[in-house]
């Protein structure tokens, strides 16, 4: 395959794999999602690999989650809901193969790993960030959400609480601040950010691969449950996706103005599917 929006490189044992849209604060469109699994499947059964870097170019951010420009692009045809995958992009794979490798995951985060980004950080094994990182969910501020790992195994990260905090006032997090809740394991200069990722991934290649894949798969078993409900609750996303609703927010986000989600909330979600609540109740 050749990449587009992605780099991927090897050294020393190190396969790094880098979102290179900085144009666009490396958000993912559906043929990000698409490299992005194709190089996880390249590092994570190489046995010459021993440690996997996630990074995006630039030191303005991670990743910032799914391309709102995106939507619906009938000329790239990546937009959600035009290529594979419940949303139109390969998500859940993607989310997979990043659990399912047998070796560490380590997210080298600089500047935003916000939304989808913030997803991307919490799935790898090991999270070290620059000072300058910022944390955090903003999917009910532009219409969306991740019901799966974004928000089960974030509660499992950070507990419940905090995860609740997280997706329900989108705020952003420093990075001391998600040292602090457990989001991240290490937080450096940015000058020093290389370095550190270095040194972690160095002190790894000198453990037992084997010994690292069954602890790797032995931590994902107590989580595994949540790769269900993010298939349950992906279906959900991907009829919200086309609700006026949500489009509202993606709309709001393009023309830079406050979204109106009230005006068009008609529907609640109640056992898989969506009825409207707006009852004449009478006198």
């Amino acid at each position: 395959m050749e990449y587009k929006d992605i780099l991927y490189t090897e050294e020393d044992g190190i396969g790094t794999i880098t979102i290179n849209r900085p144009d666009k604060y490396n958000a993912f469109r559906g043929e990000t999602v698409e490299e992005l699994i194709h190089a996880f499947n390249i590092a994570g059964w190489n046995n010459e690999i021993g440690v996997i870097v996630l990074t995006g170019t630039g030191d303005k951010a991670f990743c910032t989650g799914g391309d709102q420009s995106s939507h619906g692009d009938e000329e790239t045809g990546s937009g959600y809901g035009l290529g594979r995958g419940t949303l139109g992009m390969p998500v859940e794979d993607l989310q997979t193969i990043m659990r399912d490798v047998p070796k560490p995951v380590i997210a080298r985060v600089q500047g935003f790993a916000i939304g989808g980004g913030n997803v991307l950080a919490l799935l790898c094994d090991i999270t070290i960030a620059s000072e300058n990182a910022q944390f955090g969910q903003v999917g009910p501020k532009v219409g969306s959400v991740d019901p799966g790992v974004g928000t089960a195994l974030l509660a499992q990260t950070v507990g419940e609480k905090k995860a609740r905090e997280i997706w329900y006032m989108c705020r952003r997090y420093t990075a001391q601040e998600a040292l602090d809740m457990g989001l991240c394991n290490k937080v450096v200069p940015y000058d020093e950010l290389d370095a550190e990722v270095d040194a972690w991934c160095a002190e790894i290649m000198e453990k037992s691969p084997t010994a690292l894949a069954i602890a790797k798969r032995s931590f994902n078993a107590s989580t595994e449950y949540i790769r269900g409900i993010g298939s349950m609750g992906m279906q959900s996303v991907a009829m919200y996706y086309d609700s006026d609703e949500s489009k509202e927010g993606v709309n709001a986000f393009l023309e830079k103005r406050k979204p109106d989600f009230r005006k068009y909330a008609k529907y609640s979600l109640f056992g898989g599917a969506f009825f409207d609540i707006n009852l004449d109740l009478g006198d």
